[in-house]
């Protein structure tokens, strides 16, 4: 696939900001010792094995600001200067400390609601369990992520059926963590899921997690949840071509859990992938409602004025087109069948009309322009929607349009 058109151009602990450039790899929430485990926000669904980067951030600032004031250099950790490695000889201390505040917020329900408005997360508690644990298995993790991209390998499904069982299924918390940081490797965890299934010898959720792979599930739909951070699809200069790719990202882990593992109706899965799913085609449906228009004003001549062409208007009838083209490769785990089917037809037939409009009238007058940049737009659409052995036939009749001129 072509890729899309690029743009032309004591307080409560706050939501993580981006770091200036030097400073990012330092100024990441522990320094980045939990990242493979961290998710973007919105988080819809909390997972065991997952914690936001502004949930983590705030527990970060927790810990240097209430607990390890004499340990933490505050401003170390501001300019960057405070490093993994400094962190990781204080890890020790550092997670005794987080452990026996927790206990005196866990002993009082009075302390437990400061101590979560002092937050501003409701799940305070829970986001901060998940990130002591995350900071034991530190050393885990890039682990974890070494066996994830040895997936996208491994061509034996024995081997691969080895390495799974390898992992800690005995206990619950660590395996979330070691999959979700795994998962976040995978280029698609199909054939994990597929091995995964003949492991536990029957394709039912129940036999999946009786055999101590529920962490994989968890770990699977919590990436799938993660794709929602880069559906931002406001304004002409979207980054479409992330969109798509996530897009496909979602779509590949999607599938391989509802094309091999069989889901009781109305269990939590289900619900979790349905809510998903909805919250993914409710970012992408109004984009999807725009195409037809975009496209008809980007190729229409000004009612007045001189023949010009509006290139923002252009660039998002293009990116229009390839996002229709991304939702067509994975509308099966979408819920957009109907708009889909809808724009998908009506761009089709708008394209055909523009496209012959347009060779009319380089015909008519073969030093247009304006109407050469129409045309040679609205084929590289048509080679989008339709195919390039089309576009190919287009091109031969626009030359021969305006040899005939």
């Amino acid at each position: 696939m072509n890729k899309p058109a690029t743009s032309s151009e004591a307080a409560a602990p706050q939501p993580a900001r981006p770091a200036a450039r030097g400073a990012t790899a330092v100024r990441r929430p522990f320094c980045g010792l939990i990242d493979p485990i961290l998710v973007n926000e919105p988080v819809l669904f909390a997972l065991s094995g997952s914690v936001s980067v502004e949930a983590a951030q705030a527990a970060w600032t927790w810990v240097v600001r209430d607990l390890c004031p004499s340990l933490i250099s505050a401003d170390g950790v501001a300019n960057g200067n405070f490093r993994a490695a400094d962190l990781e000889p204080l890890m020790g201390e550092v997670l005794a400390r987080m452990k026996v505040a927790l206990e005196k917020v866990d002993s009082d329900t009075e302390t437990m609601r400061r101590w979560r408005a002092q937050f501003g997360r409701d799940n305070a508690r829970e986001e901060v369990g998940v990130v002591m644990a995350a900071l034991r298995a530190r050393a885990l993790l890039p682990k974890a992520q070494g066996f994830g991209k040895a997936v996208n390998t491994i061509t034996d499904d024995t081997a691969l059926g080895t390495a799974l069982q390898a992992m800690p299924l005995q206990d619950p918390q660590l395996a979330a963590l070691m999959f979700q940081a795994a998962v976040g490797q995978m280029a698609n965890p199909s054939r994990l899921v597929a091995t995964v299934v003949k492991l536990s010898g029957n394709a039912s959720e129940a036999a999946i997690t009786r055999n101590g792979f529920a962490p994989l599930i968890d770990a699977i739909l919590g990436q799938a949840q993660n794709q929602l951070r880069h559906l931002q699809l406001t304004g002409p200069f979207a980054d479409i071509d992330m969109v798509c790719r996530s897009l496909d990202r979602f779509h590949r882990l999607v599938r391989s859990l509802s094309g091999y593992i069989e889901f009781a109706r109305g269990s939590r899965t289900t619900q979790v992938l349905s809510a998903i799913t909805k919250a993914v085609s409710d970012r992408v449906e109004p984009r999807l409602k725009e195409v037809v228009t975009d496209l008809n004003q980007a190729m229409r001549r000004p009612r007045e004025g001189a023949d010009r062409i509006d290139n923002d208007r252009l660039l998002g009838a293009i990116n229009g087109v390839y996002l229709l083209s991304a939702v067509r490769d994975c509308r099966d785990s979408l819920a957009l069948n109907a708009v889909f089917d809808q724009a998908w037809s009506q761009a089709g037939q708008a394209l055909e009309l523009h496209i012959q409009r347009n060779l009319d009238l380089l015909r008519q007058n073969p030093a247009d322009a304006m109407t050469g940049a129409r045309l040679d737009a609205a084929i590289k659409m048509a080679e989008i929607r339709f195919n390039a052995d089309y576009a190919e036939t287009l091109k031969r009749a626009r030359a021969a349009a305006e040899r005939r001129g």
